[in-house]
């Protein structure tokens, strides 16, 4: 899945975030506090504010749940056993979808 969000803020909004994946805020906010890798900051107000380390880490939790179909304890478990190499995998897939795209979008033109 390829979001589109800008890669020169340092913090995303829930409501950014919520956008980016197509998902409600309360799916960004329910995942937030049932996985333990996704740490956002909490400003004055309590609102969450996203890192990319964050983005990385939804995305991962995006395909693991809604594209691949795991349960969250599921996820939870693969995530925990083998974090390192599914998070290689996963950046290695999430770069070829980039390329596939960019490809697309040049045939289209041509």
């Amino acid at each position: 899945m390829h979001i589109n969000l800008p890669e020169n803020k340092r913090y995303y909004s829930m409501g950014e975030v919520a956008t980016a994946f197509g998902v409600n805020q309360s799916l960004i906010r329910f995942w937030d506090k049932e996985f333990d890798i996704l740490k956002p900051k909490k400003n004055a107000k309590g609102n969450r504010m996203f890192s990319p380390e964050d983005i990385k880490n939804l995305q991962l939790i995006y395909h693991l749940v809604k594209e691949r179909g795991f349960t969250l304890e599921g996820a939870k478990v693969h995530l925990k056993e083998g974090q390192k190499a599914t998070m290689d995998k996963f950046e290695i897939i999430r770069r070829l979808e980039a390329i596939k795209t960019q490809l697309t979008n040049i045939k289209k033109e041509l």
